[in-house]
């Protein structure tokens, strides 16, 4: 239908992924800007699936989707033994997302192409930060939870998983708020190039930093007491007893390292 520019769906909950998929790629094909909108009942609980199902949907908007929504399909409704340990290993023990990576990964090895590694980031804080168990009952979904977390490279896209939560599972506890706030303290050790944060007792350690004179002045003002050693490029930082340490250092790193924007 290319004259076509909006699609309605009512109980879009009863469909599958690939049919809403296909549906939607129904209108809008001349250049023309199209619109779908899926509805399901506002006082039926939608199940994990179908929650998926139409979260996946939503997310998938950009042209040349259809990889992405098919390898989701999967994961939500299974790949019977075409994915299964006999012929693929345990792919469920890494995740469809990280074993999609690995596979493109080594389909560009063996074109003797060349890959960029993502640097692996270490946040080591003594910080009780985990989603517990009757906040979100099922193994498999805080698996997800924690693999979708540790791709969180952006703001925007912590901010995503924390509405995401509140949504699914309701309001966050202490411990799952903690886990955010790792989440903020990382996304901010990717934007200026730090691998490694520890804390022990009441110092923290983050490398490798480099700061410029301006910022040794202003690591005087914002943390009385810190030492960068800049032949190292060690940043040691005291922790007040009884302070949150992730806190802490989030708050230290925005203003010692402020954005090119601010």
């Amino acid at each position: 239908m290319p004259t076509v520019n909006t699609l309605v769906v009512e109980r879009a909950d009863l469909l599958g992924l690939g049919q809403m998929h296909q549906l939607r790629g129904r209108v809008g094909r001349s250049g023309q800007r199209a619109y779908a909108y899926l509805f399901h009942p506002r006082d039926k609980v939608l199940s994990e699936d179908a929650y998926e199902r139409l979260r996946t949907i939503g997310e998938t908007t950009e042209l040349g989707s259809g990889f992405k929504i098919a390898m989701r399909d999967l994961e939500i409704r299974g790949a019977g033994n075409l994915l299964g340990e006999a012929q693929s290993g345990h792919i469920a023990a890494v995740g469809y997302d990280l074993y999609c990576q690995m596979v493109t990964e080594a389909v560009s090895e063996m074109k003797g192409e060349r890959t960029v590694e993502e640097v692996e980031i270490k946040v080591d804080i003594s910080v009780d930060a985990h989603l517990p168990d009757d906040y979100v009952p099922s193994e498999d979904l805080r698996l997800e939870a924690y693999r979708r977390l540790a791709t969180v490279r952006t703001e925007q896209e912590l901010a995503d998983i924390e509405n995401e939560w509140r949504d699914r599972f309701g309001p966050l506890p202490v411990p799952a708020q903690s886990l955010i706030a790792v989440g903020a303290l990382r996304v901010e050790c990717i934007r200026i190039g730090i691998t490694e944060i520890m804390t022990n007792g009441n110092e923290a350690r983050i490398s490798p930093v480099q700061l410029r004179a301006s910022q040794t002045m202003a690591l005087r003002r914002l943390a009385s007491g810190a030492n960068y050693r800049e032949q190292s490029g060690l940043l040691t930082v005291p922790i007040k007893r009884g302070a949150n340490p992730t806190a802490v250092l989030t708050e230290l790193l925005r203003e010692l390292f402020e954005p090119a924007d601010h």
